[in-house]
């Protein structure tokens, strides 16, 4: 997890490996459906979503057999997001609504919060603005209720994307900024690009 942290992505995935064996080994399922969905997030990070949603199936069948729903969630997050990012977005809203659906019957608020915030990324992406910022404000309210900083940060630069469609820009460059201010505050290097594209909206406001 420290490599992938750091960007080495190909050393945290032999380690992974590794660890995988050994919970292989000594019959550690928990331990190797945790380990699947770190190697999921690893070949998604390296553009191969395929074998991602492949290891990320693996760790959801875990999750299911050994009982653990809040692994069981954790899976479908993953699941959700790789078809996403392969441009399959009603199979990934229908992933996100199972999700959402189980992160409520276990009260996992953190969970239901990251749910409604993918579902309104994917609404954007299909055109449907009105329900994305919708599903983002109900987000927005749970991280907040929670006190999530950084799901609220970027729950806040979401919905500011989504209203800048529907031309609420100046409600839009307040909700980013949040985004902005908390990536300063914990050293993120996107930091002044995000802050860039705020500064853009900003001039546009006022011209």
């Amino acid at each position: 997890m420290a490599y992938a942290v750091l960007g080495e992505t190909r050393r945290a995935i032999e380690f992974y490996n590794q660890r995988l064996t050994i919970a292989h080994e000594v019959g550690d399922r928990r331990g190797e459906g945790t380990t699947l969905g770190n190697l999921g997030i690893a070949y998604r990070n390296l553009g191969k979503t395929r074998h991602a949603i492949e290891l990320f199936e693996q760790q959801f069948a875990i999750a299911c057999e050994i009982g653990d729903r809040r692994a069981e969630g954790n899976a479908l997050g993953n699941l959700g997001i790789a078809h996403a990012r392969l441009g399959e977005i009603q199979r990934a809203i229908e992933i996100y609504e199972q999700w959402l659906k189980l992160t409520r019957e276990t009260g996992d608020r953190r969970g239901e919060a990251s749910a409604l915030d993918n579902l309104g990324v994917a609404y954007k992406n299909l055109g449907d603005t009105r329900s994305a910022i919708e599903f983002h404000q109900q987000s927005l309210t749970i991280v907040s209720e929670v006190g999530d900083r950084s799901g609220k940060s970027l729950v806040s630069w979401h919905l500011g994307l989504a209203l800048e469609l529907q031309d609420d820009c100046a409600q839009a460059v307040d909700l980013m900024q949040v985004f902005v201010d908390y990536q300063r505050e914990i050293g993120h290097p996107a930091a002044e690009s995000s802050a860039a594209r705020v500064d853009l909206m900003r001039t546009r406001l006022a011209e």
